[in-house]
């Protein structure tokens, strides 16, 4: 596990057990990345690595495990795309949009760039405020929180530094940006001067999204397809037809429409580009995990 969040997969071990999983099928060892994380994957021993963070972690991880020629599986990072067409019901889309804020925007498939066609600007960015005003940042515990505290101080001054070097590019604040009491970060939106821009580039896995605006549908596919991620993408549209076109030309390993989070644990699940080697999910999961072999007996040689 991620040293910053050991608990959760401590008590998935804790499940493991009361489910009478047989000992030393599932096992947890707990430490530092650079540490217990490197001397695991570049263990001769080990057969299949899988993992799920960063591109710059993985990277170090398929390095190591190249070494020793072990296959290796990644669900990486996004930066994906939540495109409104004019013919969106524009109050599910910017309550979706909001929404990307859930968990401190700490949420690797999050459609961190909102994409809005220009027409709808006005309408969309009013209903997006409104939405994110009933946000409620506190305890996760409570029930009427709907944004929670970042997992740990240095995350927050990273997030802090992203948004600080956008406004000194000259990047227009929308809303947010300033750091708050405790693990806490302003819901914030930041509207680009460019595609190029860092905060439009990088994924910065918080409570930080960007917004552009597109003319029509090549203009929203070149934008949706303009970073090096793919792990996710979300189109907001009334017309079947769009749904189809676009959805098809978004570089992602899932795009949803009108909707967002929901999954069948059947159907594949990865990315493309710096977002992910594999995928998940029923049998493309056993593919990954499995060695196929072929097994030929001459007829009649044998009784």
């Amino acid at each position: 596990p991620a040293e910053w969040s050991p608990l959760s997969c401590s008590l998935l071990a804790d499940l493991a057990a009361e489910a009478n999983f047989p000992p030393g099928v599932f096992n947890v060892v707990q430490g530092i990345g650079e540490e217990a994380g490197a001397a695991l994957v570049a263990h001769p021993l080990i057969r299949r690595v899988s993992f799920t963070g960063s591109p710059e972690t993985a990277r170090e991880i398929a390095a190591a495990a190249a070494h020793n020629l072990t296959p290796f599986t990644g669900e990486l990072g996004g930066k994906g795309p939540l495109i409104v067409f004019e013919d969106a019901d524009l109050d599910a889309a910017a309550t979706k949009a909001a929404g990307q804020y859930d968990d401190a925007g700490q949420v690797c498939l999050a459609g961190t760039r909102l994409l809005v066609q220009e027409s709808v600007r006005d309408e969309f960015l009013e209903r997006f405020h409104t939405a994110v005003d009933a946000q409620v940042l506190g305890d996760p515990r409570e029930d009427a929180t709907t944004i929670s505290p970042m997992i740990h101080p240095d995350h927050v001054a990273r997030v802090e530094g992203f948004v600080s070097r956008s406004q000194a590019e000259g990047h227009r604040l929308l809303r947010g940006g300033r750091r708050l009491e405790g693990l806490f970060f302003e819901p914030t939106l930041i509207e680009p001067r460019s595609n190029e821009a860092e905060i439009v580039q990088r994924e910065v896995f918080g409570p930080v999204l960007t917004f552009q605006t597109f003319a029509d549908e090549a203009d929203a596919v070149a934008l949706a397809n303009s970073t090096r991620y793919g792990l996710s993408g979300i189109i907001y549209t009334g017309s079947m037809g769009r749904a189809e076109r676009v959805g098809r030309a978004v570089r992602a390993g899932i795009v949803w429409v009108n909707t967002f989070l929901v999954r069948d644990l059947s159907a594949p699940f990865g990315g493309a580009g710096i977002s992910g080697i594999g995928r998940e999910g029923g049998n493309y999961a056993l593919d990954f995990y499995s060695d196929l072999k072929t097994l030929q007996i001459l007829d009649g040689s044998v009784a």
